[in-house]
């Protein structure tokens, strides 16, 4: 919706309604825009909903504008009352401001508004931080949220790129809630969510080396913090991928690469405590198997029938090219050796040892066997 669509929706005449957060910082950032987020000021739930609008949620008094689909939140105010990022009582109400509302955001640069006009209000200086490139904190409340430090992580591996910083006072905040214990109380999901999303981001290691620096990644991924100098390694591999990945597919990648250096037993901990998805959970495991093979002075057919079979290579034959892909990143000739062996494998066929006579038991001997004979003649092969 354009402004000018905005202060002509019909559904919106009598309302005082500013477009707010993400749309406003990043349109002015020249960065893309992907959602638009109003607050209505001095309205109920019972005019939205007279107007058409759809409640989501049970927390927040939030709805769905039912042409646009854009979310309408009432303007609102928050109050600690407990541990982690739930711990708050919400009150919305029509008395509260728009100044109010965006007090109880977290950084400056999210904490600016608009009318549908255009009209920017900036009550707490979010566009000089922006033009200064600063991630600064809009309240000393900002440690009441711990979520704030993994956003404020994640901002930064977004736009770190365009020269921000944090600024030191704000560091400051998230080094006390991590002294706290507050990060602690953060649920899994959430911790999961911030950390999906800046796998997304142009600049991923950015988010995990400002939570080694502020102390939360000790907290919450134990595992990736133990040695300074083999997490600086596992942050560069995150920008080694395999050619020709779609967008989509990267965040994944980025965490296989991530984590293919620990053993078993500490990436099944760190995959417990964030609840990974499995898809998640199989591809780092398949990055470190990969790991293991190329390590290998001279692997020998043992080892690449234990690979094949690691990967679920013969049920699952879209795992292998990216693999071998990634094996290329640091093993070129290996991979090559492999992707030949694969192909020449991958063409036989058990119908084809039918029509010479085998079957049963014997047929899925004759056909393993025949694998093995191929991948030997490779790695031997001058």
């Amino acid at each position: 919706m354009t402004p000018h669509d905005a202060a002509c929706d019909r559904r919106l005449q009598g309302l005082a309604v500013y477009r707010v957060g993400g749309a406003v910082r990043d349109a002015r950032l020249g960065w893309p825009v992907a959602d638009t987020d109003w607050v209505v000021v001095g309205a109920t739930p019972e005019q939205l909903r007279r107007r058409g609008f759809r409640p989501v949620g049970r927390d927040f008094p939030v709805f769905l504008h039912p042409d646009t689909h854009e979310e309408y939140a009432l303007a609102r105010t928050e109050r600690k009352s407990g541990h982690g990022y739930t711990g708050f009582e919400v009150h919305a109400s029509p008395e509260v401001t728009l100044e109010e509302d965006l007090a109880r955001r977290d950084l400056t640069l999210n904490a600016m508004a608009e009318t549908p006009e255009g009209e920017l209000i900036d009550p707490y200086g979010g566009l000089a931080d922006l033009e200064a490139r600063v991630l600064r904190h809009v309240s000393p409340a900002f440690v009441e949220d711990p979520l704030r430090v993994l956003r404020t992580a994640r901002f930064l591996a977004r736009y770190a790129s365009l020269g921000f910083v944090i600024a030191g006072e704000t560091q400051r905040l998230m080094q006390a809630l991590v002294q706290s214990g507050e990060i602690g109380h953060l649920v899994a999901e959430r911790v999961w969510t911030e950390t999906e999303k800046a796998l997304g981001e142009p600049q991923p290691a950015v988010y995990f080396d400002t939570l080694a620096a502020c102390g939360a990644l000790d907290v919450l991924m134990p595992e990736l913090s133990r040695d300074t100098a083999t997490l600086s390694r596992a942050l560069a591999r995150m920008a080694r991928l395999p050619p020709e990945l779609a967008d989509a597919e990267r965040p994944r990648w980025r965490w296989a690469r991530l984590v293919e250096h620990l053993d078993d037993a500490a990436r099944d901990a760190l995959a417990e405590r964030l609840r990974l998805p499995r898809a998640y959970r199989d591809l780092g495991r398949q990055a470190a198997l990969t790991r293991q093979l190329r390590e290998l002075a001279a692997p020998d057919a043992d080892a690449v029938e234990a690979w094949f079979g690691g990967i679920d290579a013969w049920r699952r034959s879209e795992r292998v090219s990216p693999l071998l892909a990634l094996m290329a990143l640091d093993a070129p000739e290996l991979a090559n050796r492999l992707a030949r062996a694969w192909a020449k494998a991958a063409a036989l066929e058990a119908k084809a040892l039918v029509t010479e006579g085998f079957c049963g038991g014997a047929l899925g001997e004759e056909l393993a066997r025949r694998r093995r004979a191929i991948i030997e003649a490779e790695l031997e092969a001058p």
